[in-house]
């Protein structure tokens, strides 16, 4: 369990921000000048703000009431910045070493192997940091953090200097470490696609202000919440699992709702999945629609309809045990007669998941 509750004033601006948060991913997620960054700092303990208290697993950090302000050393975190800071005479085999020296205990030689395969560094050993592309130098950094054995990850926007190639070389190394190290992880990011692959908690804050916390899948899909994200960005994010490849090249893929169609041809039969499908890729129909060319039909229940911006509306729509998020136009809701409780179809066209948003 992650505790944090933080008040802090900087020059025109007012961080006040308490959250709790459980094991796995928590990323701070919202616009440049939130807060994110000061959240974190804080955590690392690189800033002493004027009351709060931070706690993992139990462990107090800070607690300005009681005088506790572990500095940064004692707090055995591991901070991955949006630059690499590689010592860039040292080779990536004693970057690595580098974060072992602050270990509590020091990881054997099979443990080191374990990181050096999961980020896939064997070959990059030898090398220099001049020499790495920007998304091996964000590997080592991160494996570097890993060997100095932290209760904790932070990562501040980890992926903002890198272009789309290297992020989608990077990102599954990253949900390998979610799902393989059992160490809280908090991760600061303004990039939905990133969230919505790698979070198991989101937290938004806006204005030094927590707007909402929850698992990634209600955040995401709450439409109350989805101005926040942008038009272009608002979605949701559904669970699902490969059940077989087709013969075009197609992936058939189980989701709560039924089985999907889309464009995942690495994907191996058994294989979980994250799907994020955006508002605007989703088309409703009232009956089962026919003559489409449009793969993908599968049975809601709408449970919100909310106002967004412009002559629109989102609607929060059941699917199953999750949910997706659609965003219309108000005369397409007011023709279809669409009201919270109907049962409609939700229309999605394969191509229009983009690899990036499965994970």
């Amino acid at each position: 369990m992650l505790e944090i509750a933080l008040h802090h004033r900087h020059t025109g601006f007012t961080l006040d921000i308490g959250l709790r948060a459980p094991d796995g991913v928590t990323a701070l997620f919202g616009p440049s000048g939130a807060g994110k960054t000061t959240v974190v700092n804080a955590v690392a303990g690189l800033l002493r703000p004027e009351r709060g208290r931070i706690a993992v697993n139990g462990e107090v950090l800070l607690d300005t009431e009681a005088g506790i302000f572990l500095p940064p050393h004692a707090r055995r975190v591991g901070y991955v910045f949006q630059d690499a800071r590689l010592f860039p005479h040292l080779s990536v085999k004693s970057n690595l070493l580098y974060g072992r020296r602050f270990a509590s205990s020091r990881k054997d030689g099979s443990e080191i192997d374990r990181i050096v395969e999961m980020l896939g560094l064997g070959a990059l050993l030898e090398r220099r940091p001049a020499s790495l592309s920007g998304g091996e130098k964000s590997r080592v950094a991160l494996g570097r953090a890993i060997l100095s054995n932290p209760r904790m990850l932070l990562m501040d926007e980890p992926l903002a200097a890198l272009d789309a190639a290297r992020k989608a070389e990077i990102l599954p190394y990253f949900e390998r470490l979610r799902d393989e190290f059992q160490l809280p992880i908090l991760y600061v990011s303004h990039a939905p696609a990133e969230v919505a692959r790698l979070a198991t908690t989101v937290a938004l804050i806006e204005a030094g202000h927590l707007r909402g916390i929850g698992p990634a899948r209600e955040i995401l899909s709450d439409p109350s919440l989805a101005p926040a994200l942008g038009m272009r960005e608002a979605g949701a994010v559904i669970s699902g699992r490969v059940v077989a490849q087709e013969e075009d090249g197609l992936a058939r893929i189980e989701t709560a709702g039924g089985e999907v169609l889309l464009p995942y041809p690495s994907g191996q039969p058994g294989q979980a999945l994250r799907l994020r499908i955006h508002a605007g890729d989703v088309t409703l129909s009232v009956p089962r629609p026919a003559g489409l060319s449009a793969l993908n039909i599968l049975p809601v229940v709408i449970k919100q309809i909310r106002p967004a911006d412009g002559p629109s509306v989102y609607l929060r729509l059941a699917l199953g045990g999750e949910h997706l998020l659609a965003r219309l136009t108000t005369r397409s809701v007011s023709a279809l007669g669409l009201t919270e409780g109907r049962m409609c179809h939700a229309i999605i066209k394969a191509m229009s998941v983009a690899s990036e948003d499965v994970g």
